[in-house]
């Protein structure tokens, strides 16, 4: 019996890997995890704990121990701590700067890594920035997102002005443009572009004109994959 789809998607902030995962995610009715939040979650894990975010060892031993999981619809997933809906809480500023911070501790990489495999062998759509090269790198197709800088950041700022209208442009830019740094050049699991991912860059595109083209790639690969299985 040929296993589920696993697909892999990877890019920076704001080249709209969220939108296109639980686009693809929907179509092919797959499970989504969204890796983002839950570094989120361990963030918010860390902020109401009395450890300090700067003990690495702490902060490790804490991802540990405690439970993340992603329930629902690809377009209404839960993101669940310990049990409790915390969905709504990890969208604030503060925990996603603290994500991106702690993101970079090997031990947590590692736990979430195990979490990620063990919730993506049912068949998914995962996406994140190591999901290719490190989660999945037998994924049954990988796609790097990009786009140029100005176009990510404008996606960011309209999403985080959702949040807190009195942000601007350029506190979204500069904050996008340090991730991009942080992200990158951390030692593990730096962001990169697996061999053999397909890349889109999405500058200029609509979101519909994206997916097609994602969706055909997958179409192809599933077609050769079966017809590989049937031999």
């Amino acid at each position: 019996m040929t296993r589920p789809l696993i697909i892999a998607i990877d890019g920076p902030s704001g080249a709209g890997k969220s939108t296109l995962g639980r686009m693809l995610a929907l179509s092919l009715n797959l499970l989504y995890i969204d890796t983002g939040s839950m570094y989120r979650a361990v963030a918010l894990a860390v902020m109401e704990s009395s450890i300090s975010r700067n003990d690495d060892v702490a902060v490790g031993s804490l991802t540990g121990r405690i439970d993340i999981d992603l329930k629902g619809d690809p377009d209404s997933v839960r993101v669940t701590l310990d049990g409790r809906d915390v969905t709504e809480q990890i969208r604030s500023e503060e925990v996603t700067d603290l994500s991106s911070v702690i993101s970079t501790i090997p031990a947590v990489r590692r736990a979430m890594v195990a979490r990620q495999r063990e919730m993506g062998e049912r068949g998914a759509v995962l996406n994140g920035r190591d999901i290719g090269t490190v989660v999945f790198p037998d994924a049954d197709v990988k796609f790097f997102l990009t786009a140029v800088p100005q176009a990510r950041a404008e996606r960011r700022f309209n999403e985080d002005r959702a949040q807190d209208p009195n942000v601007s442009f350029d506190e979204t830019f500069a904050d996008m443009t340090e991730r991009d740094a942080r992200d990158s050049t951390r030692a593990d699991s730096p962001l990169k572009t697996a061999d053999d991912a397909i890349v889109v860059d999405s500058t200029g595109l609509s979101i519909d004109e994206v997916f097609r083209q994602m969706m055909a790639a997958v179409q192809e690969k599933a077609s050769h994959r079966d017809a590989e299985t049937q031999r």
